[in-house]
């Protein structure tokens, strides 16, 4: 059962194949990139390079030949309507070199959000659903390094947390647990129960502005307090303003069987000061 990854040079696409590897020893892994030169490290893990550029439309049905699973993580092109090109290309490419299982990275819980991207992922979804290929959807929620928009260096050294006015809560994850979680479902023998499944990826439970404050007390061992400013300005605010970052599932943890990175484990990477 042969396992590609599109996008595979960045970082969650790195740390799935890593996670790949390990649970699936034998398994002939592809990892499809836009440069093959320099990918030394994938040869050390015995995984194949074939040459896959989103923009290059003749690439992609040769590197997906002889794919039973592919994966195809969202471009990184600024321009919306460039990305859903690319990824509709991808998908007519599967299609035609008879991939027999896609899977795609959109994005938690979009409802009825009109906020880039998340009409893109919805569109790509559709691509996807309409190709007829069976498939397997994997809604991330927001990764974990949006903690660091909040000053988290600042807040330890003045020992104050302030954030714009307003009910934030949050259900950001981690790369690691995205690549934990993705890589078991692709490393899984023909599993039934995940054809045609959508996992809504979030923490287990979201947290506050409140436990971000506890979190980085813990980390500095200085007490850091919480304080709401209204004369704040920052785009972050608005724009996650029009975002579901609230709501969770067990699918996360169910996935990779056991408990997700906490609050304080996710943010220890991102904080620059120390002890």
């Amino acid at each position: 059962m042969s396992i590609a990854i599109t996008g595979a040079s960045g970082k969650l696409g790195k740390l799935i194949l890593k996670y790949l590897r390990q649970q699936a020893t034998n398994e002939p892994l592809i990892a499809c990139v836009r440069k093959p030169e320099g990918t030394t490290d994938y040869e050390e893990l015995g995984v194949e390079v074939r040459y896959c550029d989103y923009d290059v439309p003749g690439s992609l049905a040769p590197a997906f030949t002889g794919v039973d699973k592919l994966l195809l993580i969202s471009g990184s092109d600024i321009d919306d309507t460039v990305r859903l090109r690319q990824h509709t290309q991808v998908v007519e490419a599967s299609k035609r070199a008879g991939v027999k299982h896609l899977s795609y990275t959109g994005f938690a819980f979009p409802g009825t959000v009109q906020v880039p991207p998340v009409p893109l992922h919805l569109a790509t979804e559709q691509a996807i659903i309409t190709s007829g290929i069976p498939y397997t959807f994997f809604r991330n929620a927001l990764y974990a390094d949006l903690t660091s928009q909040f000053g988290l260096d600042s807040a330890i050294r003045t020992g104050e947390l302030a954030t714009f006015p307003g009910e934030w809560r949050f259900n950001t994850v981690t790369r690691e647990d995205l690549a934990k979680a993705i890589s078991s479902v692709l490393g899984s023998r023909p599993a039934p129960h995940h054809v045609n499944r959508i996992y809504e990826l979030t923490a287990p439970r979201f947290w506050t502005f409140q436990n971000l404050a506890e979190a980085l007390s813990e980390i500095s061992g200085k007490n850091v307090v919480h304080r709401e400013d209204p004369q704040i300005q920052s785009w972050i605010y608005g724009y996650l303003s029009k975002l579901n970052t609230t709501s969770t599932t067990e699918d996360l943890e169910t996935l990779i069987g056991g408990p997700a990175t906490s609050l304080k484990e996710s943010i220890l990477p991102l904080i620059e000061w120390k002890k």
